[in-house]
């Protein structure tokens, strides 16, 4: 190995800039000219979704670090303040481009589709006769307006809510001078309002902001409105819960919640026509810096558009539908433990169904031979199958213990009211260890067969959620190996007793034995490819930033080991770099599905091992998470892994390949030669609806 410095920053890549790397290959999406057109609208609107994550969370925290001058991130060692300073620069250029996008791409092409939005000074008699009268009879109602003097402060103004600040002359019932006031459109109103259609071919559509701009008047009699303009606040919603005062963390969470809607404020969008002096004072009053103000040419809630999404009928502008396959072993009628007990299933979602994950825990709560059910959920959607299969099984006198993660970002609310309806049925439910997340998918079925008890394992890389599992790539694993079985059983009783680690058989877990498992998992195939052994490194994954991590891959990298990555999100590490990272390729997926999955794969000198996992490789995932990684045994399962991991590592139609500077590219397909990992999936496992 040559004598390199791994911890030189050079060789590594600010987290926070490759989040907003991310989501600018999120927003390619929408210019991508292949794809269907509503499916491009709807991804300009996760990529407004997902910066709005990134300043609830990101930002938030690098303006708290900040106040503490000198603190230093890894794995670079940019202070917070350097860092804020360089995602403004990238995030104003990030929002302009959404905009530009809307404004001059996507808007016009759906009218080319006679989808129309309809901007006021289009606005026909008849469409301004019809938008007057609903604001009259629908809207005029609900507002409340808020006029700004001694006796009426500033309003406080909910997280992410649309709201406008009225500029206003004359002289009010009172004999007040006009002023300022405040207009907040509540959430229960739709952003997109659609205008009765003319024909059965279009669509026209006009933004709740726009009405209210053209008819604010209403709301102030006898005054006159010199200017109307649109604002939204983004808060800090990182829940703060101090581990070491927690006496009862469901309590803790639940007035973390109440208060996450009016955290720091951390940025403030304007319209583009908003007065300097305008957002000068909207700026003083939540106590922001000019640096955090972001005027845009477009509504604020630029992510609302995904209604007209939702409400087009349109099979030609959006992907095509398709039902998720099924396993022979699994189809109808089949008896589900039986076909586990024959082999070990392996499920890759959406490209099949979710559904036999449901069944495995509705039919062990209806099934007089089981006796027990254990399960971890960190998210479970609303009406939720599994949960309601959870409380039939527990009100049917069944032992249910249920290990619920209170502190799943922007789903704590929905989780408090799971732990609540499985308590109310007499489950056991729990919720994981103070300081870590539980973060393992796991549900284990303790059934007894012939008088002795066997144990049914299911194992996952994502939620037991029936709608994310219809978006989000994902496997899911059956067996009744009874190592396995042992060793999620012992985890269960780490999470739920007060006893020490437990030794376990195949099972690797966080915080206590993954990090240092990969790390000599790697080190392995060093030593394989010193000594001219097969070694090479396969790993998909979400995020990759943890600095040891990382840094074992650099040697690797060096010694001759073929490293290829899927990370579809953050990664820190710099690849084909000279003497260090000439070995290694990185490479990111945007297409329909989200890639969820974590596969890890090593060549092992021609014996090659494969885990699944709940886990990716962050800090988070392997210090203060509870994270479990399997591995694949059965030969088939695993040579089925390894072709879906060839299919990504071919994919020239979705994916982009990170550069030595930082950037990526993406390999478009020569002609006929055209790649599509998971159209391929698509094609093997689904069927056309």
């Amino acid at each position: 190995m040559t004598d390199v410095d791994l911890k030189s920053p050079s060789l590594y890549i600010n987290r926070e800039l490759s989040v907003l790397a991310f989501n600018r290959r999120v927003l390619e999406q929408a210019k991508d000219d292949r794809l269907p057109l509503l499916e491009r609208l709807r991804f300009l609107c996760i990529s407004s979704t997902n910066l709005d994550e990134f300043f609830e969370v990101r930002v938030a925290g690098l303006q708290q670090r900040a106040q503490i001058v000198g603190t230093a991130l890894a794995p670079d060692d940019k202070t917070a303040t350097e860092t804020l300073r360089a995602v403004r620069e990238e995030a104003l250029d990030l929002v302009s481009e959404q905009y530009r996008v809307l404004n001059e791409i996507l808007i016009p092409q759906l009218a080319a589709a006679r989808i129309h939005i309809v901007k006021r000074d289009s606005w026909t008699e008849a469409q301004d006769a019809w938008l007057r009268r609903h604001f009259e009879e629908e809207l005029l109602p609900i507002l409340s307006p808020l006029g700004l003097d001694p006796a009426h402060p500033f309003p406080r103004i909910l997280n992410k809510s649309l709201n406008f600040i009225v500029s206003l002359e004359g002289r009010d019932a009172f004999g007040r001078h006009g002023g300022m006031a405040i207009v907040q459109a509540p959430r229960a109103l739709a952003r997109v309002i659609a205008l009765p259609r003319t024909d059965r071919q279009s669509h026209e559509f006009v933004l709740l902001s726009s009405v209210i701009h053209a008819y604010v008047g209403r709301l102030f009699p006898g005054m006159a409105v010199l200017g109307c303009y649109q604002f939204r606040v983004t808060r800090n919603s990182d829940l703060f819960i101090d581990d070491d005062e927690i006496d009862d963390i469901l309590r803790a969470v639940q007035g973390e919640i109440a208060s996450r809607r009016y955290g720091d404020a951390v940025r403030l969008e304007v319209s583009s026509e908003c007065p300097d002096a305008t957002s000068s004072f909207l700026l003083r009053q939540f106590e922001l810096k000019a640096e955090d103000l972001y005027a845009v040419n477009g509504p604020v809630n630029l992510n609302r558009l995904g209604e007209i999404y939702d409400r087009i009928e349109r099979p030609d502008l959006k992907y095509p539908g398709f039902v998720p396959g099924v396993p022979r072993i699994l189809a109808s009628g089949a008896d589900l433990f039986a076909a586990i007990r024959h082999a070990d299933i392996l499920l890759h979602h959406p490209f099949e169904s979710f559904l036999p994950v449901v069944d495995f825990i509705q039919r062990a709560a209806a099934d007089p031979l089981v006796l027990a059910i254990k399960q971890t959920m960190y998210r479970s959607g609303p009406d939720s199958l599994i949960a309601d299969a959870l409380v039939a099984a527990a009100q049917a006198g069944k032992e249910v213990t249920v290990v619920i993660e209170l502190r799943a970002r922007f789903d704590e609310a929905a989780n408090i009211a799971l732990a609540n309806k499985l308590q109310e049925a007499g489950a056991h439910v729990l919720y994981g260890i103070v300081g870590f997340k539980t973060h393992a998918k796991m549900a284990l079925i303790v059934r007894r067969e012939a008088g002795i008890l066997r144990r049914y394992v299911h194992l996952g890389t994502g939620n037991y959620h029936l709608r994310t599992a219809k978006a989000y790539t994902d496997y899911g694993y059956f067996t009744c190996r009874p190592e396995i079985g042992e060793d999620v059983n012992h985890v269960f009783l780490q999470l739920t007793s007060l006893g020490g680690t437990m030794p376990l058989h195949r099972l690797v877990q966080s915080p206590f034995t993954l990090h240092t498992q990969m790390l000599a998992l790697i080190d392995r195939e060093r030593a394989h490819a010193l000594a001219g052994r097969p070694a090479r490194i396969i790993l998909k994954v979400n995020a990759l930033t943890e600095l040891e991590i990382i840094q074992a891959l650099y040697r690797a990298s060096i010694d001759g080991v073929k490293i290829q990555l899927i990370v579809r999100g953050m990664c820190c590490l710099r690849p084909g770099v000279a003497g260090v990272s000439d070995n290694i390729q990185v490479r990111s997926l945007i297409g329909r599905f989200l890639e969820h999955s974590r596969i890890y794969y090593f060549a092992n000198g021609g014996r090659p091992e494969v885990y699944l996992a709940s886990a990716d490789w962050m800090e988070r995932n392997f210090f203060r998470r509870v994270e479990v990684a399997f591995p694949i045994e059965s030969p088939r399962l695993r040579d089925r892994l390894v072709r879906d991991l060839k299919r990504y590592l071919k994919d020239n139609t979705h994916a982009w390949v990170l550069q030595v500077d930082g950037q990526y590219r993406s390999p478009r397909p020569h002609k006929n030669r055209v790649r599509d990992a998971q159209a391929e999936l698509l094609a093997e496992y689904g069927e056309s609806s």
